[in-house]
């Protein structure tokens, strides 16, 4: 076997990086996942189209934070970085489970590290797998360990609501400002990304301004605000959303974002320890539940 080749990501290999981040993240998540928590569940190929649509994107904003490693012509890992104003962002870092502790991650992680060589703070998530929160550390990140939220709603406990809306596109600009004020940088065309692939709520009022991107499931994989009321207001909405009887999942809740879980307690839904927030010379954002690769 040769050494590991450690070279810029190209659009070819979009399908192959796709499919050892199914089954890098699956296997950590196998390791890891407590007996209350649902199965994990590899994520099926019709579900990479948004990592691929995410990552492509990510190919033209940042092509010098999108790394391949190859070894004997097969891509065996990659990592996929963003700058945002002054922050870099880690989307994505996977090694194929066969091929990790030989250094390819290292390697990944430095070339990806270089794209943010200028940025003053630093920000991604991480599963709990042992050795990678390891070389996280090492690399000058703090962890923040995060809670999830999950659960079937209780319907009785949703309060009445008011002053969220639908949002649409004519709403990034006051997204932007809301992501500047919470995380310390705007996600600007990420958010086109977002908007693609989940419906958006937004309050814009004069006692506080957020938005929330949710999924189909009533799952908020973005939650932002300028206050805590106004957070909370958006999450309440999120899980409102969801079918009578189905499990709902709030990922991402540091300690800094107790609202979340007070709303998640209220809704009936229960409490797990879930992976870190690593950040570098920041604090946790809040009001402010981060999106698993967009942040």
């Amino acid at each position: 076997m040769s050494d590991a080749l450690v070279r810029p990501l190209r659009e070819d290999d979009l399908t192959a990086l796709a499919d050892i981040t199914a089954t890098s993240y699956y296997e950590v998540d196998a390791r890891t996942y407590q007996r209350a928590w649902p199965d994990p569940v590899r994520r099926p190929p019709a579900r990479n189209g948004a990592w691929i649509a995410r990552t492509r994107a990510a190919l033209t904003t940042d092509p010098g934070g999108c790394w391949a490693a190859e070894v004997d012509g097969q891509v065996v890992g990659g990592a996929v970085s963003r700058v945002r104003e002054l922050m870099w962002i880690l989307a994505s870092f996977a090694v194929l489970p066969e091929h990790q502790g030989k250094g390819i991650g290292t390697q990944l992680m430095a070339s990806a590290l270089h794209h943010g060589r200028g940025c003053l703070r630093g920000m991604f998530a991480s599963s709990a797998d042992p050795a990678a929160v390891r070389r996280y550390r090492l690399a000058g990140f703090d962890l923040h360990p995060q809670m999830m939220l999950t659960g079937v709603v209780d319907r009785s406990a949703i309060p009445v609501v008011e002053r969220v809306r639908e949002g649409t596109a004519g709403d990034v600009d006051l997204m932007n400002s809301v992501d500047r004020q919470t995380r310390g940088a705007a996600h600007l065309s990420d958010h086109e990304l977002l908007l693609d692939q989940f419906r958006l709520l937004v309050v814009d009022h004069s006692t506080g301004s957020g938005y929330a991107y949710v999924d189909r499931d009533g799952s908020p994989p973005l939650v932002a605000a300028t206050n805590r009321r106004t957070a909370a207001a958006l999450l309440w909405e999120a899980l409102a959303s969801s079918a009578p009887g189905e499990q709902v999942s709030v990922h991402h809740v540091t300690a800094a974002n107790a609202w979340a879980l007070d709303v998640g307690l209220a809704a009936r839904m229960s409490v797990h320890q879930s992976g870190y927030l690593c950040l570098r010379q920041m604090k946790p954002p809040a009001p402010y539940l981060h999106h698993g690769s967009l942040l």
